[in-house]
C-alpha cells in the first residue's frame, strides 16, 4: 500500500484523528461540536484517555461498567468521510504494516446532534431518530458499491417530486442500522427521514443575501411521501455516516434534538440541556 493511502503520524497513530486501537471502544458516540465531547464525557464514571487534533476531540472512559468513546466530527459529510474511514482503519488495519486485519471489528456508532424540523408537528425541543437519510452532499457517490445499500426507488420518486436538477449531486437514500433503530424506537422516541445537506444556508433553503436555487425546496421536502413515510428534518452528517457504515459493516444511528422548526419558525436558543438529556439516554442504551 502506498504511504499516501493509509497515512499515520510519527507516533503510529492515524493521520487526522491521532488515534491508535487502544484509544477507542467499539461503542462510539459522535458529536459535531468539539465542546459537546466535554459535555458527554462529564457523565462518565471515569476517564481513560483524551486526545485532540483539529476538530477531532476524543475521550474514552467508563459509564455504568461500559467502555465508551465520544468523538467530535466537526460539521459536514466531508469531515464524516475522514472520521468513519479513519475509525475503521484504526480497528481493522495493522497501522504499522499498513495491511488489513483478517478479522474485522464492527463498531456501534451513534450520532447525537441538533436538527431543524420540516413538519409542523415536529416541535422544537423534541428528539428524533433518523430511520433513513437522504444525502444531498454527493460523498457516497464516489464509493463503489453504494448501489447495494441505497434505496433506488425512493431516490427516483424523490427526484421526480422535487424536480431535482442535473447540476446538483444525485441524492442518495441510505438506512440506519435496523437493530439500533428498533432499540431506540422502543424508548418512545419519534422517528423520520432526515435530509443531510452540504451546507447550512442555501442548501437548507435559507435566504439571506443570496437566494437559493429553489425557494420552494422546503415545501417540496415537507410534502413528499413515500411508502407512508415523510421527510422530517435537516442536518448535515447522517447520510455519510449511514452510507460508509453500511459499506464497512458498522452499525450506525443518528438521534437529534430538534432545536428549530422551519415551518413554524420556532427556535430553542438554549438547547444545551436537551443535548445533556439526549446524551444520558444514549449512554444508558448504547
Amino acid at each position: 500500500m502506498k504511504k499516501t493511502e493509509l497515512i499515520t503520524n510519527n507516533d503510529g497513530s492515524i493521520f487526522h484523528l491521532r488515534l491508535k486501537p487502544e484509544h477507542i471502544s467499539d461503542k462510539i458516540i459522535i458529536v459535531g461540536d468539539p465542546d459537546r465531547v466535554g459535555l458527554v464525557s462529564s457523565l462518565f464514571d471515569s476517564t481513560e484517555c483524551k486526545i485532540s487534533n483539529r476538530e477531532f476531540h476524543t475521550v474514552t472512559g467508563a459509564y455504568k461498567n461500559k467502555r465508551i468513546t465520544v468523538i467530535s466530527s466537526g460539521i459536514g459529510t466531508d469531515n464524516i468521510d475522514i472520521l468513519i474511514n479513519e475509525l475503521d482503519a484504526v480497528v481493522n488495519f495493522d497501522l504499522v504494516l499498513k495491511k488489513p486485519l483478517s478479522d474485522r471489528t464492527s463498531l456501534t456508532l451513534i450520532r447525537i446532534g441538533t436538527s431543524g424540523g420540516l413538519q409542523k408537528e415536529i416541535e422544537a425541543g423534541s428528539f428524533l431518530i433518523s430511520e433513513k437519510a437522504i444525502g444531498f452532499d454527493g460523498v457516497m457517490n464516489f464509493y463503489k458499491g453504494i448501489e447495494s445499500i441505497m434505496d433506488k426507488d425512493f431516490e427516483t420518486a424523490f427526484k421526480l417530486h422535487t424536480g431535482w436538477p442535473d447540476r446538483l449531486a444525485a441524492p442518495y437514500v441510505v438506512d440506519s442500522d435496523p437493530s439500533l433503530f428498533v432499540k431506540f424506537s422502543s424508548l418512545g422516541l419519534a422517528s423520520g427521514i432526515t435530509v443531510s445537506a452540504p451546507g447550512f444556508y442555501a442548501p437548507q433553503g435559507r435566504y439571506l443575501s443570496l437566494e437559493p436555487f429553489d425557494t420552494k425546496i422546503n415545501d417540496k421536502l415537507g410534502s413528499f411521501r413515500y411508502g407512508g413515510r415523510k421527510i422530517t428534518n435537516y442536518e448535515m452528517e447522517s447520510s455519510a455516516i449511514y452510507g460508509l457504515s453500511g459499506l464497512l459493516g458498522h452499525k450506525a444511528l443518528t438521534i437529534c434534538s430538534v432545536i428549530g422548526n422551519r415551518v413554524t419558525g420556532k427556535f430553542v436558543s438554549d438547547y444545551h440541556g436537551l443535548i445533556e438529556v439526549l446524551s444520558k439516554i444514549v449512554l444508558d442504551h448504547i
